[in-house]
């Protein structure tokens, strides 16, 4: 399947959808207070950026977005694919897209929080896969059972 991924305006209703689903998956997987969501609005900040993956018709059938917390620390927020294009690598061809944008940008670091438990496996393959490495929670998010957190030095490329 040919994917074509762009950065795209999240108030829009196909990206309205997918963040439906994606909140419709998680919703049972954690404690509403260990769900840390990004509206569509929020999504709309200048300091986020969001990444579209399309079909070849033109459907929205994934996204992730780059969210900047300052010049030294990136994190990657609202990934998700539809059920339907899983297991062929949208979910990484999006990873590529924001890690890339990370490091156009400089970052020294990408990170990520995440669930836990069965419903996230899929999520912490790709993540590792990629070379994210587990870490301890950052920025305010608390240390719980629920959330997994990982992190990618993009510094530590320069150096070697």
């Amino acid at each position: 399947m040919a994917i074509s991924i762009a950065v795209e305006s999240p108030l829009q209703d196909e990206v309205r959808a997918l963040v439906a689903r994606l909140n419709d998956h998680l919703l049972p997987l954690s404690p509403l207070e260990f769900q840390f969501k990004m509206t569509v609005e929020q999504m709309a900040d200048s300091a986020t950026t969001l990444f579209v993956a399309r079909d070849e018709a033109g459907k929205a059938v994934g996204m992730g977005a780059l969210k900047m917390h300052g010049p030294d620390l990136g994190e990657v927020k609202r990934m998700y694919t539809v059920p339907e294009v899983r297991g062929q690598r949208v979910g990484r061809q999006l990873l590529e897209r924001i890690v890339e944008l990370a490091r156009e940008r400089g970052l020294p670091v990408v990170m990520l929080e995440t669930g836990t438990g069965d419903g996230m496996a899929e999520a912490h393959r790709l993540y590792t896969r990629y070379g994210f490495v587990p870490r301890g929670p950052f920025l305010d998010y608390p240390d719980s059972e629920w959330s997994a957190f990982f992190e990618l030095r993009l510094d530590a490329e320069k150096a070697a």
